[in-house]
């Protein structure tokens, strides 16, 4: 089967870790659009999207955050498979009419977060225990889901993974390595010292290897993607 290829909207501002991340993980070919330079397709001509993280916030009066929820809103009409991570997530939640808001503390370092439904084999969590270790950095969060919008996992902090349809969200971060996750909570520099260094002390291989369960969710947006293609061309025929 040929590789999806994947309009990649990264809102990363720059951090060359984003890509790297996202291309070990993803088994399609991304074309890739810095969002927060206001570059985005001009097209819908993709098997699928994927919107990553940022140090932005969804809410910001910005004209490449409006941009860019406007074209994910765009993207959904027309039936694309979508996957948002982080902030991410929240651009797909309100491209779709959900709504993000401050959660005024923060998320951050491996946690566990707990399924909401029996797994069917069919979501973007398919495979993935009842409940699962993931690394988190979030300062926001979706408070309400967008109409029709089903909830899929879910922590004290709030929604951490939502589907309505073919769009797909996740709060968490399954891409991150070691690394990244590392250099990540040493940006944190406004939370104290002492909570930096103890998510640091985190960072274990043990608790990567658990938080790796998550990576499979990839997978499983390659092969809904795959599916729904499929599915188009078979229609069209």
């Amino acid at each position: 089967m040929t590789r999806p290829r994947l309009a990649f909207l990264d809102a990363s501002h720059g951090d060359s870790s984003t890509s790297r991340n996202f291309r070990r993980e993803l088994d399609a070919d991304l074309v890739e659009f810095d969002v927060t330079d206001g570059r985005l397709p001009d097209h819908f001509d993709y098997d699928g999207v994927v919107i990553t993280g940022s140090s932005s916030s969804v809410y910001w009066d910005e004209a490449w955050i409006r941009s860019l929820v406007s074209w994910v809103a765009d993207a959904d009409e027309r039936g694309l498979p979508l996957l948002g991570v982080c902030f991410g997530h929240q651009v797909v939640a309100a491209a779709l009419g959900g709504t993000v808001e401050d959660m005024g503390e923060f998320e951050l370092g491996y946690n566990e977060i707990e399924r909401t439904r029996p797994d069917d084999g069919n979501d973007i969590l398919a495979g993935i225990g009842e409940r699962f270790t993931v690394f988190t950095s979030h300062g926001d969060r979706v408070t309400e889901l967008p109409p029709g919008a089903e909830l899929l996992a879910e922590n004290e902090f709030g929604v951490h993974a939502f589907r309505r349809s073919h769009a797909f969200g996740v709060q968490f971060h399954p891409e991150y390595d070691t690394d990244t996750a590392e250099a990540i909570a040493r940006q944190k520099d406004f939370l104290p010292d002492e909570r930096i260094r103890s998510v640091i002390d985190g960072i274990t291989p043990e608790n990567y290897a658990a938080a790796c369960e998550a990576k499979r969710l990839f997978d499983n947006f390659i092969t809904y993607v795959n599916r729904t293609n499929a599915g188009s061309v078979e229609s069209a025929a």
